[in-house]
């Protein structure tokens, strides 16, 4: 099983005033291998929900719960969900100096698995990923991040999921700051892991090209820090000809 609910979730963000609300009440169950696209004007709490549910320390759950697999994990550290098997795609991935890719990879790894891959195994399945991806051989041996373009850094996250085999992925607009092809072997790649694993998906957009790569099950609209209309692959259709306007203004 792979499930992830949110139940009544509200949250805010630490900011130099105080904590500021965001979310106002977030519903929503994801199924055992079910993939939920999420999109909404910017503002709406899309990322804030997305950093609230990976527990980042800036974004405080002030009242609802998350399960993930029917475990209560709303007050885990960081390391703890990930390790329960939530993984996040950040829309803005860090650069850590001095960390290589395959350093960086395998050190995750380990710490997922409570035991460090064989090397030589761990090399063909990262050589393999790579291939997959289109990431040079000498990519890995780069910082992580460092100097990297937005394809690279996107094609570094896929890895790490591809890698990590995570149950539940939270893909924070992973299609920001693609080209058309850097887009499509990405998509290619994050649909190849839920072939292969079956993993759950809640995937947050703001545009419907990256759907055409990616099939959702549900779409929803988030609006006001909650959802506000969910339906199948076709809202993703309206939405892109009339915009999120009559959502907001609701």
């Amino acid at each position: 099983m792979s499930t992830l609910e949110i139940q009544n979730l509200h949250a805010s963000v630490q900011t130099p005033e105080g904590l500021k609300p965001i979310l106002h009440g977030v519903n929503l169950t994801i199924g055992d291998g079910e993939i939920h696209a999420v999109m909404g004007p910017n503002g709406s709490g899309k990322s804030t929900t997305a950093y609230a549910l990976a527990g980042h320390p800036k974004y405080v759950i002030t009242e609802g719960k998350v399960f993930l697999d029917g475990e209560d994990i709303t007050d885990m550290t960081p390391d703890e969900r990930a390790r329960a098997g939530l993984f996040l795609a950040m829309q803005y991935p860090v650069e850590v100096p001095g960390v290589s890719v395959t350093n960086f990879l395998r050190t995750a790894k380990t710490a997922i698995d409570g035991h460090a891959p064989k090397l030589r195994e761990w090399t063909k399945r990262l050589k393999q990923a790579s291939d997959t991806l289109k990431v040079d051989p000498d990519f890995v041996k780069r910082d992580l991040n460092v100097g990297f373009s937005g394809g690279e850094k996107k094609r570094t996250e896929v890895l790490q999921m591809e890698l990590l085999e995570p149950k539940v992925a939270v893909l924070d607009e992973t299609d920001s700051g693609l080209d058309v092809d850097a887009l499509r072997v990405v998509s290619q790649g994050v649909v190849d892991v839920h072939e292969k694993t079956n993993n759950s998906i809640l995937l947050i957009t703001h545009y419907s090209r990256i759907l055409r790569y990616i099939h959702p099950d549900f779409v929803h609209v988030f609006a006001g820090g909650k959802i506000v209309k969910t339906g199948g692959p076709e809202l993703a259709d309206q939405l892109e000809e009339s915009g999120y306007d009559v959502f907001v203004e609701a």
